[in-house]
Parts: C-alpha cells; structure tokens; sequence
C-alpha cells in the first residue's frame, strides 16, 4: 500500500505526526489486522475502539481514534478524527486519486455481482484490474475495496448496493466511476422506495459522481429510466436482447453455457441464462469503451469464476444436479430463474425448486409472491416453499395445478424442509434453490452438497 502514517495523519490535520512507516493495509475488523495494518474502529454492535488491544496485538501501527481519552498501546500510533466511518471514507477517496486508475461502477435490483465478475474477467484481458469482493458494496464495504485494490491497479470494478434513497449518491460521488452501468430495475426494497419508479430514480443517482463524458449502459427494455436520461452530459448506451445499442441474439443455451451473438460476432460464458446474457452485454459495453478487442472481450466472458452461490450449479451427495441462486431474491429475478429453469434440458429426472421468501417487498409481498405461479409450469414436478410469505404463492399454485406436489414450511422449520428435500430429491433429479439471503437456503444448499 502506498501510504505512510504521516500521509494519513496529515489528512486529517494531524501534521505532528511524523512518523514515515509504510502501513500494510486498513482494516476495520480487528481479528483480520495484520503487521503494520491502520485499524478502523468502527461503530456497530460494539465499538471498534474496544478492540484496539486485540488489533494491537495482532501488529496494527496505527489507528484512528475518536474518542476524547484513552492512551492506546505502546507502538501504535493515534490518528485523531471524528469520525472512524468518515475517515476511512475521506482515505478511500484521497487513495484512489492518488492510483488514479479508471473505474467503472455497477449497480441495479439484480444481477450486480454476476456483472461485476463478468466485467473484471473481461477488463482483466488488458488491465491490472481489481473487483469489489463478496459484497462488500455499501458505505463501509465499498470504500475497504478501495483501500484494498493493488498499487499497480489499472482499472477498478465497483459494485454499488443501496436500499434507501441518497445512498448511491454517496457511492457514485466516493467511487467517481468513469463509466457505470445498471443492471435492471427489479422490486428489491421497494418496501422502502415506494413503487418501480422510486428504485428507479434512486438507481439513478449513480450519475451523481460519473464522469461528465463518462458512459452509462441502460437495459433498452425499461421505460422507467426514459424520462431521467434526459438533458445527461453522459453518453447513454442502451443494451438488450435484440434491442438497444448493444444488441444480443441468444443461439444456445444449456446447463453449462449460454451461446450469443452481438454485431455478426459469437460469444458465450459458462452460466445459464438469457438474463445473463444481459449482464454479459454490459460487460461487452465496458470492454469495448475500454478498447479491447471482440476476441479479448469472448475470452474473458467464456472464462469468468462466478462468485458463489449466484447461480452456481453443484452436485448433492446422492449425485442430483443443484442450482444455488440463494444469495438474493426478488420478483423479477425470481421469475427470470423459474422460467430459465423451466426451459433447460436436464437428465431424464425430475425438476424440483425450493423457494423461500423474498424480504422487503412492501405491502405488495404476498401479491408478488403468489404471481411467482405463473412462472411453474409443467416441466415442474416437485415444490417447496419456504417462509411466511410463501404461503400466498402455496394458495395460487394450489389452485392452478393440482397435479404439482407442493410443500410448505414455516421459517422456524428448516431442519424439516432439509429433511424432507433430502427424501424427495433422486440421484436424476435436478432442483433450484431461491430466495432472499436473509432466509439462508445456504444452509439447505450445504446441507444438500457437503461431504
């Protein structure tokens, strides 16, 4: 990392400080400080200040520090600020002017994580290029990428999450992207963001920080961000299956791949999916403002590592085919997964889904859940609901196919719902698992797959 304590200290007016020791990296959490780390102490359920013992001896050299009194430990140094989230913040920003490496930011209801790997394995192809990791995409998440990306580092890959107005504004005007992109306008948080067109105008706050001449890919199919690209400084790129600026004929799909073709070229990456292919254009958009060639572009698409659990296809013990899409969930991307997995061609074994709530849906949720049935068709066999709010989505597929088999399970019962998917799911079977993080089917995916 390219800074000393005395370029930090004196950030923040801390010009007596003059000690020239390079720190090794931030961190805020101090069970992962390491020799010569600046430690964070961050506010959450306890205060961070309370661990400087454990990030001292864990080798921090130097921290900030808010609080009025208390001498920290011998060999690390105190950087006074007001406030440790602010600080790391103001840092970020001084330590990616500093690299000065192009950055392109991501965001929408669905699909950020997935187009950021996209991204990054194809600008990798030409750049050193770094990606946010996990989900590391909020205020505290976003500007610990920063502060982690390599000293060589060419082009920077961020995504940005929200949940509330004003949040990406303060992203975008952090991140100053050169070029950014949203995904799609789903209902995620609409609980908070009122209607469609309330996420809309807050996914829009990504130009806040864009560069003025900067690019902003759009999907083509949403009306919503019409009206708000007027009178932009930035250039407007519309992406689509067979519409937009960018635009894709899907050739092929399977498990394994999906097979495209944009402008009498042909590429595919190694997911399911022609939503993905949505993703992948934005991914193309970037790479082909960045100069790379169509060749470059196909080799980082065909050869992209997804992070895990976005839909990740693995095996269970008993040898039945797994597609984990649990990491988040809402109703478009809820329905885009069905209708996928409906389509694919699998084993001569049966299709099964296990669905649990989506979360932060507003007064709308049960109505949003019961209209995931019109995306089961036939090609099902077996479902499981999980959670309060599936219920609803349990009455509609009861009265539309009373042939499906349907299971539902309360949120306090997950241990049976594992039971029972375990009793049901044979070795030629194939069964997608999908819901809101926050109601863990990671832990019905492990308990489908471990050892």
């Amino acid at each position: 990392m390219k800074l000393t304590i005395k370029e930090v200290a004196a950030l923040f007016g801390a010009d007596h400080i003059t000690d020239e020791t390079v720190i090794n990296q931030v961190e805020f959490d101090s069970r992962k400080v390491q020799a010569g780390d600046l430690f964070v102490p961050l506010a959450g359920v306890r205060d961070g200040h309370d661990f400087i013992d454990a990030a001292a001896k864990n080798g921090a050299v130097a921290a900030f520090w808010s609080r009025d009194s208390q001498e920290l430990p011998a060999g690390v140094t105190k950087i006074p600020v007001a406030d440790p989230l602010a600080a790391m913040q103001q840092l970020a920003v001084y330590y990616k002017k500093k690299l000065a490496p192009k950055t392109v930011a991501i965001t929408g209801s669905n699909g950020k994580t997935t187009t950021k790997d996209l991204t990054a394995a194809v600008l990798s192809q030409q750049f050193i290029t770094y990606k946010t990791q996990g989900n590391y995409n909020n205020n505290i998440g976003m500007p610990y990428t920063i502060l982690h990306m390599p000293d060589d580092c060419q082009l920077l890959v961020l995504e940005m999450g929200m949940d509330h107005a004003g949040e990406l504004t303060e992203l975008s005007v952090m991140g100053q992207p050169d070029a950014a992109a949203i995904t799609i306008i789903g209902e995620a948080h609409i609980e908070n963001l009122g209607s469609r067109a309330g996420i809309a105008a807050a996914k829009m706050e990504i130009v806040q920080g864009l560069a003025t001449k900067g690019l902003l890919l759009v999907p083509a199919d949403e009306p919503l961000l019409l009206p708000l690209l007027a009178g932009l400084s930035q250039q407007v790129t519309t992406f689509g299956i067979q519409q937009g600026d960018i635009s894709a004929t899907v050739i092929a799909e399977s498990k394994e791949r999906t097979v495209f073709e944009v402008a009498g070229k042909t590429f595919e990456i190694p997911v399911i999916g022609a939503y993905n292919v949505k993703n992948a254009l934005i991914a193309y958009g970037f790479g082909k403002h960045f100069g790379l060639s169509d060749s470059q572009i196909a080799q980082g698409l065909a050869t992209v590592q997804l992070t895990k659990n976005r839909t990740q296809w693995l095996t269970a013990k008993n040898g039945a085919q797994v597609l984990s899409d649990v990491y988040n969930a809402n109703p478009t991307a809820m329905a885009l997964v069905l209708d996928t997995f409906g389509k694919l061609q699998t084993s001569d074994g049966r299709k099964l889904a296990v669905l649990a709530d989506m979360l932060e849906l507003g007064p709308d949720s049960r109505q949003m859940h019961a209209a995931m049935a019109a995306h089961i068709d036939d090609s099902y066999d077996t479902v499981f609901l999980y959670g309060t709010e599936m219920t609803a989505l349990l009455n509609a597929l009861t009265e539309k196919d009373a042939d499906l088999t349907v299971y539902h399970f309360d949120k306090p019962n997950k241990s049976a719902l594992i039971q029972m998917i375990k009793a049901e799911l044979g070795p030629a079977d194939s069964i997608l698992l999908k819901g809101s993080n926050g109601m863990g089917l990671s832990e019905v995916v492990e308990a489908l797959t471990e050892e």
